[in-house]
């Protein structure tokens, strides 16, 4: 039993690792062709609707920091969750990682477009996040951009290490308690 709970837990880390290659080399949203993987898709889903609800929760606090607010409670909220999960199962932390750095990825397409505005908003005359914020700086949106993917890659690489070590690791223990038969 115990080895097909580690099998299971490896195939799903592999299955992480897929996903990890479409965001770091497929990953296109901006393009009319792009199609992602259904998982991805999914999780661009839940991350719109946190992305619009962080507008709804920031709006008391002006104008910059409504704008901003969708985007960064994007973030924030699987940053609590990897906090969460750090504090109370740090064996399981490669998921809300894994999520944390597929949002960062998932901003960082948001910011790149922000002097093209190729991206498709939920509706139309709505402002673009991203143009607003930096409109007096629009040269500074590549370079951002490319940063937060970067960080976004090295945080879903690290949460598969993780989850692959701690998968082993968890196995090994359970191996050493079990009595010999």
């Amino acid at each position: 039993m115990r080895q097909t709970i580690l099998a299971i837990k490896l195939l799903f880390l592999a299955y992480l690792a897929y996903l990890f290659y479409q965001l770091a080399i497929v990953y296109d949203p901006a393009s009319p062709g792009y199609r992602s993987p259904f998982a991805l898709f999914v999780l661009d889903t839940i991350d719109l609707f946190l992305h619009e609800a962080g507008h709804f929760f920031c709006k008391p606090f002006g104008m910059f920091v409504y704008i901003l607010g969708g985007s960064l409670f994007q973030v924030l909220l699987p940053l609590t969750l990897v906090i969460v999960t750090l504090r109370q199962n740090i064996s399981t932390i490669a998921y809300p990682a894994f999520w944390l750095g597929q949002n960062m990825i998932n901003v960082s397409v948001y910011v790149k477009d922000a002097p093209f505005r190729h991206l498709h908003l939920i509706g139309k005359g709505l402002i673009h996040d991203w143009n607003w914020l930096l409109l007096n700086n629009l040269e500074a949106a590549e370079p951002m951009g490319d940063a937060l993917f970067a960080t976004g890659l090295l945080v879903c690489l690290a949460s598969i290490g993780g989850g692959v070590y701690f998968a082993i690791r968890k196995y090994r223990e359970e191996q050493e308690e079990a009595p010999l038969l």
